[in-house]
């Protein structure tokens, strides 16, 4: 076969592959406007995202989703405070700092703790932050917000942890030997020249990492409290949407009002995670740009 044919063929099968998976996401999100827009005939759309009742069993039912909603980014924003600091910094040391040999151990680490499953997570917050919680805070549960959001920042650590390091790897040789020619050190090369030039993967990962611990479901189900109400304090309990869609789905009478209401809590789910990726790409390419008229 002639050099020419088989990159054509190549490259229709790349195109062929690329076209089915966009079909089939594109199916998953006709099928979860489909199921969740019925509701609307019901509720407004003012009325379910910024209702302060989610009682769907009652009579008359009740179908405001808006404390799922500040639960989600309740937890989502405490475990990114917990997770950034821990990312960056590990994939700081690790590109930068660390020698050879500890890299070899902590990148591996750092790779098995994204292999672990949700489920594990989950059964660890239980049974052993929970009660530690509860005891050392004289709490009524230690199922909370603030359980919650140090499962999901494990979650997290590592998708911001890789992404940065790649950033960081990515960052030209020329540019640090530039700075140890001007006579800065180490840790100021890192911190003026290094991190600055890799800020757009930096922020990728941050907003990735975000999206990831805002659409997680079993940890969240498993440790969160489950109480559908806006909280007071970090150690109220919560019901993030993922957590009720799960808890709920299986109770809810097919094709009931319900059942459309947990799917339009997945779209207002898939809209804010869309939202998370969209602002990823556009501060990727804005801190792209700004690198390179620095340059």
């Amino acid at each position: 076969m002639p050099r020419r044919l088989k990159e054509i063929v190549i490259k229709y099968v790349f195109f062929l592959f690329a076209s089915i998976s966009i079909f089939i996401l594109g199916l998953i999100v006709a099928f979860l406007f489909r199921e969740g827009i019925p509701i609307f005939s019901v509720v407004s759309v003012s009325d379910f995202i910024f209702g302060l009742e989610w009682y769907p069993t009652f009579n008359p039912p009740s179908f405001g989703i808006w404390p799922l909603i500040v639960g989600s980014f309740i937890v989502t924003f405490f475990a990114t405070v917990i997770a950034v600091p821990l990312g960056v910094l590990s994939a700081v040391y690790i590109s930068e700092i660390a020698p050879s040999w500890i890299k070899e151990i902590l990148k591996p680490v750092i790779e098995l703790l994204a292999g672990l499953p949700s489920v594990v997570l989950g059964f660890f917050g239980m049974v052993v932050l929970a009660p530690w919680l509860q005891d050392t805070f004289d709490l009524p549960t230690g199922l909370n917000i603030v359980n919650a959001s140090f499962m999901l920042a494990l979650m997290a650590v590592p998708t911001i942890s890789s992404i940065s390091e790649d950033a960081l790897y990515a960052v030209p040789k020329e540019f640090k030997e530039a700075s140890y020619a001007l006579g800065a050190t180490k840790s100021e090369t890192i911190l003026k020249v290094i991190i600055p030039s890799a800020l757009s993967g930096i922020s990728t990962a941050v907003i990735l990492g975000m999206a990831r611990a805002i659409g997680e479901t079993m940890v969240l189900l498993m440790v969160a409290g489950g109480a559908a109400a806006i909280p007071e304090s970090l150690f109220d309990s919560v019901r993030p949407m993922p957590a009720s869609i799960a808890a709920e789905m299986g109770e809810a009478p097919f094709r009931s009002e319900h059942y459309h209401a947990l799917f339009a809590t997945g779209i207002v789910l898939f809209v804010l995670t869309l939202a998370f990726n969209l602002i990823a790409d556009y501060v990727s390419n804005k801190f792209k740009e700004v690198g390179s008229a620095t340059l």
